[in-house]
């Protein structure tokens, strides 16, 4: 497990930093920003294809980068911690509110394949038959394919955010042909973008896509280094539905005492364990309704 958790730390070393032309390089016009764009989306798929990446992980945790941005772009107050309170300490039966919803709906999108039932269940409120029309929307390859769903999510549905990223993000995914949304664009454009058409969207969709992609190849080594620790902790277990509590870890951004497959009481021994052995860690600060993340 030492070697394999160093080959994972040596595989992730090298690919956790784009070349620095891609970052350090100032463009300005759309060709120049579009090849820098491409150039970053096309070490993204490098390194989404590496094994010891957690993508469902990842995939979360990005989901909750893209709903902070969401909420701070309506002018909410809510951020990330705020969100997973609202989502992971929800009473069963009870509402997360408006901010809550934003990140259900991008934690959905992103945990399960890109379908337009799938998008249809993250997007409760926008038809399929919407779904589908402004998907196919969508022409050109890559980036001018995802801006011009955006674009046309915003022009018929203004106000509309978040299914306007989410859709765009999806379109992208499949441009790309990747089986799940990855939650890119929302965290990189800011509000006035949003008010942006045609080659100045594309452009700021190009530029959004430089800086998210580095933050999530960055992110996925990280967490891949951490999921290897976990993995190799895990055999320490005793307690019954250890097996199943880490691969809930393995696959979620934060995760409550409550959510386990165990008795409270024995749930929390775990998450203490699991923090002790430096594989989780506890996220809110709190000394009550502690949430735990990898």
């Amino acid at each position: 497990m030492t070697y394999l958790s160093s080959t994972i730390s040596d595989d992730l070393s090298t690919l956790s930093q784009l070349p620095g032309w891609v970052t350090a390089t100032r463009a300005e016009s759309l060709e120049d920003v579009a090849f820098l764009s491409g150039a970053a989306l096309c070490h993204l798929d490098v390194v989404l294809g590496c094994g010891p990446v957690p993508q469902a992980l990842l995939r979360d945790r990005l989901g909750l980068r893209a709903a902070e941005a969401c909420v701070a772009l309506s002018g909410r107050p809510e951020r990330a911690g705020d969100l997973r309170d609202a989502v992971h300490l929800m009473r069963r039966g009870g509402l997360p509110g408006p901010a809550g919803e934003v990140y259900q709906s991008w934690r959905r999108a992103a945990g399960r394949a890109v379908t337009v039932k799938a998008l249809g269940r993250a997007l409760p409120a926008v038809v399929p038959a919407q779904i589908a029309a402004w998907i196919d929307a969508g022409q050109g390859a890559l980036v001018a394919r995802a801006a011009t769903v955006l674009e046309t999510v915003l022009i018929e549905a203004p106000r509309q955010e978040v299914p306007a990223l989410i859709l765009a993000d999806a379109a992208l995914a499949q441009a790309l042909g990747w089986d799940h949304l990855v939650p890119l664009l929302a965290a990189g454009l800011k509000r006035a973008d949003l008010r942006k058409r045609g080659e100045e969207l594309r452009l700021a969709c190009h530029r959004a896509l430089i800086s998210s992609a580095v933050e999530a190849v960055r992110l996925s080594a990280d967490l891949s280094r951490r999921a290897a620790h976990l993995t190799a902790v895990a055999p320490k277990l005793r307690a019954k539905g250890a097996d199943d509590a880490v691969e809930m870890f393995l696959s979620r951004d934060a995760v409550a005492p409550s959510a386990l497959p165990l008795p409270d009481r024995a749930a929390r021994r775990l998450c203490d364990r699991l923090v002790d052995l430096g594989a989780v860690r506890e996220l809110t600060g709190r000394d009550t309704f502690r949430l735990y993340g990898v």
